[in-house]
């Protein structure tokens, strides 16, 4: 059984899913050190931090340039990007094969406020969780070792804590990695809007279908659904509806794990 390991770090909220215990270890240490980088960078870059549009930069901090990067292909700003590039950073750590003392984890899914990096041999469910639509806690997704590695980002105009200038209850992204996907679900999200909610939808979804590294895409407005792309298998997610929307972003993952502490 894979272990679970969760814990907060200011803004962050992250779960580490292994069934190697150095995998974890080594994932955690990597979001300090990325973290800290990131937070020293902001100190005299505050353009990085604040603005909503793409900057034009490039330094030798290997996850800012992550995110400017991403940021530009989906013209938002960096920020919007921050989540899914320490997933990012942290999944690497747990799949690396260059210390010869270190065994790749055959399990390996960072979850980080919602967004969240995959490269497992087992399959995971993902809960979508979309406000108060009423698809809230019944669908989700199966990601299987064929979709790996994969980035699933997600922006919600009704839940969260992240900026959205769309209506969408729920709009998810698959890409190549969770720094774009964070970014993508960003920009698509933004498009969410209006009173025709069937146009909407209809209209994030041609956008996702135009953007390159973009596997596929799930849009939620009101009692509207959408999808486009190659997305992973959806599934019903089940289980008590009150408890799992109490806890929220918590079992996002669901299934059984060890705990780790």
């Amino acid at each position: 059984m894979p272990f679970k390991h969760h814990f907060k770090e200011k803004e962050s909220d992250v779960t580490i899913i292994s069934e190697s215990k150095q995998a974890i270890i080594r994932a955690k240490n990597v979001f300090y050190q990325q973290r800290s980088l990131l937070e020293k960078y902001i100190t005299t870059h505050r353009e990085f931090e604040n603005s909503f549009i793409p900057i034009k930069a490039h330094t030798d901090i290997k996850i800012v340039n992550y995110m400017i990067s991403a940021a530009n292909v989906c013209n938002v700003g960096p920020m919007a990007a921050v989540a899914g590039a320490l997933a990012d950073f942290m999944l690497e750590a747990m799949k690396t094969k260059e210390d010869p003392n270190f065994e790749a984890a055959k399990v390996a899914l960072v979850e980080n406020g919602g967004e969240i990096a995959i490269d497992s041999e087992i399959p995971m469910k993902i809960a979508l969780f979309a406000g108060n639509n009423p698809l809230n806690l019944n669908l989700g997704f199966l990601i299987k070792k064929v979709d790996c590695p994969i980035g699933v980002g997600t922006s919600s105009a009704t839940i969260g804590h992240a900026i959205s200038f769309g209506q969408a209850d729920a709009v998810t992204i698959f890409a190549r990695n969770a720094t774009l996907a964070d970014a993508a679900a960003t920009k698509i999200g933004n498009l969410v809007k209006g009173n025709d909610i069937e146009k909407s939808i209809k209209k994030a979804l041609d956008a996702i279908d135009d953007m390159e590294d973009i596997y596929g895409g799930f849009v939620s407005r009101k009692n509207e659904v959408g999808y486009t792309g190659k997305i992973p298998q959806l599934i019903k997610i089940t289980g008590d509806k009150k408890k799992l929307l109490k806890k929220k972003f918590e079992d996002i993952v669901q299934g059984d794990f060890e705990i780790y502490k």
